[in-house]
């Protein structure tokens, strides 16, 4: 069996007991993938033990942030599931996560709603809607 003489359970023989640096740093990104990565990438001639941690926890950040506004945009909407149309809405509405993704074009995300004020009628130009919101509906 694999027990030592104290009678606990030596996690070196024992290899269904492994944890995994992910765990350690209570994050859900893989930091050992991450690590692969930087290494096969030739971003730098060496890469420390923490490089892949810091940026795991950063793109964890970034994914949740992500997420969270684009849940908010599809309740918006009154649908269950997000959709790209509800990443893209999310991502031109948030100013930050706007700049940070200022180039990146979303598949099937759509165009942002946007009639040019000259197009609009006198009342309606003379008139803006105070109640609207800063998340647009589909």
């Amino acid at each position: 069996m694999n027990m030592s003489t104290s009678g606990k359970i030596n996690k070196k023989k024992n290899p269904s007991f492994k944890i995994f640096k992910s765990d350690r740093a209570g994050l859900q990104f893989p930091i050992g993938r991450i690590y692969k990565y930087l290494k096969t990438g030739n971003y730098a001639e060496r890469i420390s033990i923490e490089a892949p941690v810091f940026l795991a926890a950063v793109m964890e950040y970034l994914t949740t942030e992500l997420l969270e506004v684009s849940g908010n945009v599809a309740q918006l909407n009154k649908k269950v599931r997000i959709t790209p149309r509800h990443i893209q809405l999310a991502l031109q509405n948030d100013k930050e996560l706007r700049e940070l993704v200022a180039a990146a074009t979303i598949p099937e995300g759509g165009v942002m709603p946007h009639i040019h004020f000259q197009l609009l009628s006198r009342k309606t130009r003379a008139l803006p809607d105070e109640k609207s919101s800063s998340i647009q509906k589909v």
